[in-house]
């Protein structure tokens, strides 16, 4: 029997690429949605029919009934924020313990995560991160020092567990001097979202994908976050706390390198990004504030500003490469729609020297633009390739040809049905 392959699908610049939807999309495809890395910090937004969905930890395939969606080891899971998002979305209609299978060794985040959280961005003053808040990155800090919780766990021995690990927070945010919060009705609830997660296939995810992808299977493994927020390859220490790449996928499911078939590179046709961090393509003016408004570059999760720029081809030549980016779908293509100028950054430059290559700490340096023509019709209405307007061909040719990569799918408006497949 043929071999099932792994496809991945992965934000390539800063995340809030608009993953959510392409999964969405791609589903039909694919036996098996994964999700590989990364919690409920990234809200992947999906819409169709008239109806909008924000999944933070629960893969984006959850929608199509014929498919298994898993959350891998790679994951952390805060049960109180997962038990919200899945009965909403059970109240939508949709059956999520028949087809949602979790990952025995993906980190618990626990509440007391969430105040260590604050503590550590409040105790970085003007160097802090800019996190969201939701205990992400001391609960992969926990990981790497081996003394968190995974879900496993609360199958044996969890009061006594959580009692231990609960109390070493405590201990740390007194050392730190911050004692002023109070988490007794949180903690309430995410006991709540415990005994609620005990009602779903808690499993060895790596085992069962392993033996699905020996049956022939097919899975697309489903991204968080982007690849400049990577761990080690970001722009650290402005990052996530996960490897977001594809070397993120093998680890974060359990998978061999080899099961990798098509990775799929996921950009807007500008840049965003969120929290703090160098970005040399952000632009402060009114350039910068139109694509936000008509982008609606707001962080799902929280609500946050995005900052706006042109498209950075610096980041993008580097993604692909750390990647093996074999496919990149542009999103938002229409945001662009009634700029007379298109402006791409084509290199850096600092201190009378210009790269072409990402370097080691791109604070201080500026983007290098070359000037591509604008269109005035509007994308959003369009249906196939063939109405493209000219100046928007000239500038997805652009793009291919400095990215040395094939640009196969055109997102032009939110909803699922404004994607265009143009080939491959």
């Amino acid at each position: 029997m043929k071999q099932g392959k792994v496809d991945a699908l992965l934000g390539i610049v800063f995340g809030d690429e608009g993953k959510g939807k392409v999964v969405d999309v791609f589903t039909p495809r694919y036996d098996v949605v994964a999700r590989f890395a990364g919690g409920p910090n990234a809200g992947h937004t999906i819409i169709f029919g008239g109806k909008k969905f924000v999944l933070r930890s629960i893969p984006s395939g959850i929608f199509d009934e014929g498919k298994l969606n898993m959350i891998g080891n790679g994951c952390v899971i805060a049960p109180d924020l997962f038990m919200a998002e899945a009965k909403e979305l059970e109240a939508a209609g949709y059956d999520l313990r028949s087809r949602l299978h979790i990952s025995t060794r993906a980190h618990l985040i626990l509440p007391t995560h969430r105040v260590l959280d604050r503590a550590y961005e409040a105790a970085k003053g003007k160097n802090a991160v800019g996190t969201t808040g939701k205990g992400i990155g001391p609960t992969y800090s926990e990981k790497a020092s081996r003394t968190g919780l995974r879900v496993g766990d609360i199958l044996d021995r969890f009061p006594e567990k959580y009692a231990a690990l609960k109390a070493r927070h405590e201990r740390i945010l007194s050392d730190l001097d911050y004692t002023d919060y109070d988490i007794s009705q949180e903690e309430k609830l995410w006991m709540e979202g415990v005994e609620y997660m005990r009602q779903f296939q808690l499993t060895d995810t790596a085992t069962e994908l392993n033996r699905l992808l020996d049956q022939g299977k097919n899975v697309l493994a489903e991204g968080a976050q982007g690849t400049m927020l990577d761990i080690d390859h970001g722009t650290y220490p402005f990052v996530s706390s996960s490897s977001t790449t594809t070397g993120g996928v093998c680890t974060g499911l359990g998978i061999a390198p080899t099961r990798i078939g098509e990775v799929f590179g996921i950009f807007k046709a500008y840049s965003t990004r969120v929290g703090a961090g160098p970005f040399p393509v952000e632009l402060f003016d009114e350039t910068g504030d139109r694509l936000r408004e008509i982008g609606h570059e707001y962080g799902a999760v929280t609500g946050r500003n995005r900052r706006c720029g042109w498209v950075d081809l610096v980041a993008l030549r580097y993604a692909i490469m750390i990647n093996g980016v074999t496919q990149l779908i542009m999103m938002k293509s229409d945001v662009l729609d009634g700029f007379q100028t298109i402006r791409a950054c084509v290199a850096y430059e600092k201190d009378g020297v210009r790269t072409t290559d990402m370097p080691f700490d791109t604070e201080g340096w500026q983007a290098v633009y070359q000037d591509l023509p604008g269109w005035s019709e509007d994308l959003s209405a369009m249906t196939s390739e063939a109405e493209f307007p000219q100046a928007f061909r000239d500038y997805v040719d652009f793009l291919e040809k400095e990215l040395h990569t094939p640009i196969t799918i055109l997102s032009v408006g939110p909803d699922r049905a404004q994607t265009i497949c143009r080939k491959g």
